[in-house]
């Protein structure tokens, strides 16, 4: 578990694959809530038969995709546990249908002051890495 929107998993023939949540960007581990989001992407999936829906690697190699938990969207979860911004950056990669709801997704998780949400004014992960915080 690297924090709230990076994973390692491994397949059925143990090879690991290093997974880049898509749609959602979680706090750094240094920042304010960041191990909050690790834990509660690890208490979601660890130890876990997880499905990953994935069609395209970053620049750094990983896999981005979608996991699936029992039918449940781990990446939409984090945003509604309040560890993960909806990534707007990269909102176009999603269908329509999940674009829609991680936009309400976080919108609630705003509105209810969950996780992140209960700071007054929390610094998204992407002005943290580049220093503008």
């Amino acid at each position: 578990m690297a924090d709230g929107d990076t994973v390692t998993v491994i397949d059925a023939s143990n090879t690991q694959h290093k997974i880049r949540l898509s749609g959602i960007d979680a706090p750094e581990k240094k920042q304010a809530f960041g191990m909050q989001s690790k834990q509660s992407l690890s208490d979601m999936i660890f130890n876990k038969q997880v499905i990953v829906e994935t069609e395209k690697k970053d620049r750094y190699g990983r896999e981005v995709g979608k996991i699936m938990v029992g039918g449940r969207d781990v990446n939409l979860e984090q945003i509604v546990r309040g560890f993960a911004w909806h990534y707007k950056e990269y909102e176009r990669e999603q269908t329509s249908h999940d674009r829609k709801q991680y936009d309400l997704a976080e919108q609630n998780a705003r509105a209810e002051s969950r996780g992140l949400w209960a700071e007054s004014d929390p610094v998204p992960p992407w002005e943290f890495r580049h220093g503008r915080h």
